[in-house]
């Protein structure tokens, strides 16, 4: 997969975070999609060293889990290093 496949699915995957994650996270939109695309890089690397899984497929369902999985870890990580409060 290549860079700019690499940057939308990233840019997704981190919408698609802060979608799931519930309460309010800092940063904006932009902070956001930067994230995603950080988190995406880490779900890909974990996945590939952890599962031995092959990231060369946009269109995979084992791709776009594991980018948003990473996403999603990165945004708790912000979150907890900025120190928001989630609220319900």
């Amino acid at each position: 997969m290549g860079f700019f496949a690499f940057l939308i699915l990233g840019l997704i995957a981190g919408a698609i975070a802060k979608a799931i994650l519930p309460g309010k996270q800092g940063g904006g939109i932009i902070v956001t999609l930067i994230l995603g695309v950080v988190g995406a890089m880490l779900g890909g690397w974990i996945g590939g060293i952890v599962f031995n899984a092959n990231l060369n497929e946009f269109w995979s369902l084992s791709t776009w889990a594991l980018a948003i999985g990473g996403a999603i870890i990165v945004l708790l990580i912000y979150g907890a290093i900025t120190g928001r409060k989630s609220t319900k």
